[in-house]
Order: C-alpha cells, then structure tokens, then sequence
C-alpha cells in the first residue's frame, strides 16, 4: 500500500476524493490555496508523482482540473506554475472550500455575505412572482425542518442551507438556482460563525417572513424579509472582534 507522505492519501482507499485523483485534486489545492506553494517553485509532474507515489496519469489530471479552477498555470518551456488568487474560480466549489478551510478571514465571511445580499434579496422576490406549488412546498419543508432543529429534531445548519437553497431554486431562474452549491459550502461557515456569535441557532420567524412573503406572492416583502436576514449576518461580521472572529470558525 503506497502512502503519499506528503499528502496522506494511499493508493487503496483513497481518503480526500471519490479516487485517486480527486484526492490528490483536494490535497494539493488546499495546500495552494493556504499557501504551501508560496515562494517556492511548483513541482514538476514527475516529481508530484514520485513525491506522491501515485502515476504519472493521475498527477497529469489533478494538474489539468487545477488548471481549470484558475489555480494553476501550464505553459510550455515555462511549467506549471500557481497563480495569484485574483485568477482563482472563486465561484467553483471546491475553491470556495479550500478559502473557507483555512485560517478563518472575517473579510472572506464578509465578501461572502455582501455577494448573497445582492442575489438572494432578488432571488426571493422572484420566487413570490413565479414560484410554483412544489416550491412553495420545499421552501416550508426547509422551514418546518428549521422548526425541528430548533426542538432539537434536526440539524440546524442543515436546515437552514436548505431553506436558503429551496428559495434560490423557487425563483425559477437557471442562473440564481446555480448558486445552490456555493451557497450550500459558504453557508457552513458563514452559518456556524453567526451561531456562535449570537449564541443560538438562526431565527426562524425571520425566515418564516420570507417564506409567507413568497407563499402570498409578495415581491418586495420577500426581497425587504430576506434582505433583513443577510444584513443581521453583515451587522454581526462588522460588530466582531478579530480575536472573537477565529473562535466562530
């Protein structure tokens, strides 16, 4: 059984990906990603695969998909080489992953949380023009599973990811329900520090706002509701402290 020393991954059993080379893809863009690479030269293939013990094949591909989240550059006479963060797919959810595992960043919680002020506001609005029986429905199972956690009956990050995604989805809109999955890994940060902060799970009143506004077809009550609850994360980043920051990761 080879073991990567670097990266502890073995050949049988891969324990970072559904394979080999998606192990090896989280391994080494979570190890970019919190700067490991920084300064230094960026291995070669060959040298990814022996320091790794995996083939050739499978470090060629890792390569390839890291290439194409913006991480890495391969150019010919030149090699591969990491690229500034600018040029990182911000939006692909392992990237997002990777910059949220790391060391905890109050700015990246804040970011994060303007983006979903300028999108979930509109997504919701929409949905009270647009929304069908069936997404009505799923935006109330998310509510009622919120209730349960609340009773201690469910999970309440769970719960409430799932609120926040049924919603997207109502909006009917290919491009807002696209934003699921990035909003479903922010949110497990952006949900446990605002948690942690306020010392108890999120309001389910206010979320039942947003639900009543879509199911009564109300756009601008459904936009001014969910607005109201992303600005109370917003409020809650700005009124941290820095030291109290790294407690909520």
């Amino acid at each position: 059984m080879a073991n990567m020393s670097g990266l502890g991954i073995e050949d049988t059993g891969p324990q970072l990906g559904r394979n080999l080379t998606y192990g090896m893809l989280d391994a080494i863009g979570r190890a970019i990603v919190v700067g490991d690479y920084d300064g230094a030269t960026f291995p070669t293939e060959a040298e990814l695969a022996k320091q790794h013990g995996v083939s050739r094949s499978v470090t060629r591909e890792a390569v390839k998909m890291l290439t194409a989240k913006g991480l890495l550059s391969a150019r010919p006479r030149q090699g591969t080489t990491v690229q500034p963060t600018t040029s990182w797919n911000l939006f692909d959810t392992d990237v997002l992953r990777w910059l949220l595992e790391r060391q905890f960043s109050i700015d990246l919680l804040r970011q994060f949380n303007e983006l979903r002020v300028a999108i979930e506001p509109e997504a919701a609005a929409l949905a009270a023009r647009v929304a069908t029986v069936d997404d009505i429905e799923r935006v109330n199972a998310g509510l009622k599973r919120m209730e349960r956690a609340e009773r201690g009956d469910d999970d309440a990050l769970e719960s409430d990811i799932a609120f926040h995604v049924a919603v997207l989805r109502a909006s009917r809109n290919p491009f807002y329900a696209q934003f699921r999955d990035v909003v479903s890994t922010a949110l497990r940060t952006s949900i446990r520090f605002t948690n942690r902060v306020k010392g108890r799970t999120a309001n389910v009143a206010d979320h039942a706002a947003v639900r009543d506004a879509i199911a009564g077809g109300n756009p601008e009550k459904a936009r001014k509701a969910m607005r109201a609850l992303i600005s109370d994360v917003l409020e809650l980043i700005d009124t941290a402290k820095p030291d109290g920051a790294a407690a909520g990761r």
